[in-house]
């Protein structure tokens, strides 16, 4: 496995950290990432997105749907059963997890819903006014001069 190291990319930037740590992350990752719970990413509209998550066997009390530090976290546990059940074919997986989806700047979680087995977490981009594209208007010569604050 190759490695990269990112030093010159620390030196030579400015407000780039999450990105740098973000890459970090990525490549000390193993080659083997889990794979349970099955998912899906779906993308819904220009700036919206589904992530649905297979959580059959688990109840809405037992799962939990959290944003912390740029991240989203689901994660499940089961509830104790009072008396162990004798199972002759176990192949339905209800052990915990806890998977975590990396959420780019001004992504906001709307709402999950649990159906049919089914975790669905709705995600939407909303760009703040300040960073939306916006055009300038040009004057006229002398009028922007006249506009211009004294002393500028």
């Amino acid at each position: 496995m190759r490695t990269f190291d990112f030093a010159p990319l620390y030196r030579a930037t400015v407000g780039f950290d999450r990105m740098a740590d973000l890459m970090d992350r990525i490549m000390e990752t193993e080659v083997s990432t889990p794979s349970y719970p099955p998912y899906n990413i779906e993308k819904t509209a220009e700036d919206a997105w589904r992530i649905s998550v297979a959580v059959a066997g688990f109840a809405e009390s037992e799962l939990s749907v959290e944003v912390r530090e740029g991240a989203l976290i689901v994660s499940a546990r089961k509830a104790a059963t009072e008396g162990e059940r004798s199972y002759l074919h176990r192949g339905i997986a209800t052990r915990a997890f806890e998977r975590r989806f990396q959420l780019a700047d001004h992504v906001r979680v709307e709402g999950a819903s649990h159906v049919d087995g089914m975790l669905h977490i709705d995600l939407l981009r909303e760009i703040p006014e300040a960073l939306k594209p916006r055009q300038i208007e040009i004057a006229k010569g002398a009028k922007a001069i006249e506009a211009a604050p004294a002393g500028a």
